[in-house]
């Protein structure tokens, strides 16, 4: 199987480009409940991992942790002072400073956030709350915080057994995520259990605990998950009940806590402008968002195309999901 058109561009009713992508949705016992293109795709976690990442150093932790603190440990969020303060609470909690943290500097996501600062700190990296998650855990178990890169660390290898337990994928392939930490590749079906089994913590044996602390958390404080104007953020405070997180090279997951699904789309040629529509559009097939929720999260479902600053067209989504028992309808026919 190939990966499918999943979102069109439409500037003045013609279609500019096209991305295609591939989407899976399982439930927690690994079945494939309903995917497009190709879901046996072998896609890299990036940060979509980081609810599990959290997960696992959460458990070695073991303390009581305010939300806000256990949220941003499986962030990717905007660099703004709120993001800051969190991850500096974090890092004051293990008796560290940013020195500690070994994430490359980085600039804010957020526009207002970037205009703002002066120079790329590790910090303002999106990543900065899950590395400074890992050093809490790492001096809590007494593990060596200066080696918690390592693919050999002892809270890293608790991460990769974690992570072939969640996706029910053993083989799964290793490299370098971009903030340095081990990335793991596996099918994109692999992401969708992983989701599902997130909804359903109870499947993730000792770290059940922990795993519903960490979701909790993120729902409770989504927007220390990513911040202003991010889909997954956003997705999280409309519905109370899917636990959503982006990734790199347009990857998005979500876990439908009501349902027990998991789902993962993948646009092929890493455009992020496509991932959300794509998702959006998946969850209103699946039944996650209701009328109310969607409206609320039309920006993401039809992103504008602007000429001149104005709208002249928007992205439209082309899902089409085998196994669904129904097909996901474009937003342009849904807003008709």
């Amino acid at each position: 199987m190939r990966a499918v058109p999943l979102v069109r561009v439409v500037r003045g009713g013609l279609v500019e480009a096209i991305h295609t992508g591939n989407i899976a949705v399982c439930d927690a016992d690994g079945r494939l409940v309903a995917s497009a293109g190709d879901p046996d795709r072998m896609v890299f976690a990036r940060s979509c991992t980081k609810p599990l990442q959290g997960t696992v150093s959460f458990h070695a932790i073991d303390e009581d942790m305010p939300d806000r603190e256990v949220a941003i440990m499986c962030a990717s969020h905007n660099g703004e002072p709120v993001h800051v303060g969190a991850v500096r609470a974090v890092l004051e909690r293990a008796g560290l400073d940013a020195d500690a943290l070994q994430n490359p500097p980085g600039w804010p996501l957020d526009a207002e956030a970037m205009a703002a600062a002066r120079l790329k700190h590790k910090l303002l990296h999106n990543c900065s709350g899950k590395h400074a998650g890992m050093l809490l855990a790492c001096v809590r178990a007494g593990w060596d915080p200066q080696t918690y890169l390592r693919a050999s660390h002892p809270l890293q290898r608790r991460i990769t057994r974690a992570v072939r337990r969640a996706s029910g994928y053993e083989d799964v392939e290793m490299s370098v995520d971009g903030c340095g930490v081990p990335v793991h590749g596996m099918p994109l079906r692999g992401m969708a259990t992983l989701f599902a089994r997130l909804a359903e913590p109870e499947r993730l044996g000792d770290l059940a605990p922990a795993a519903d602390r960490a979701t909790g958390s993120m729902l409770a404080e989504p927007y220390l998950v990513g911040g202003r104007r991010r889909v997954d953020t956003d997705i999280m405070k409309a519905t109370g009940d899917v636990v959503a997180k982006s990734g790199a090279e347009a990857l998005e997951c979500a876990a439908i806590l009501p349902s027990g699904l998991g789902v993962a789309v993948k646009i092929e040629d890493g455009g992020g402008r496509a991932a959300a529509p794509a998702m959006i559009e998946v969850l209103t097939a699946m039944d996650a968002l209701t009328e109310t929720q969607l409206r609320e999260l039309s920006y993401y479902a039809a992103p504008p195309v602007l000429g001149g600053g104005k709208r002249v067209g928007e992205l439209e989504t082309v899902v089409h999901l085998r196994g669904s028992g129904k097909k996901a309808t474009s937003v342009a026919r849904r807003r008709a």
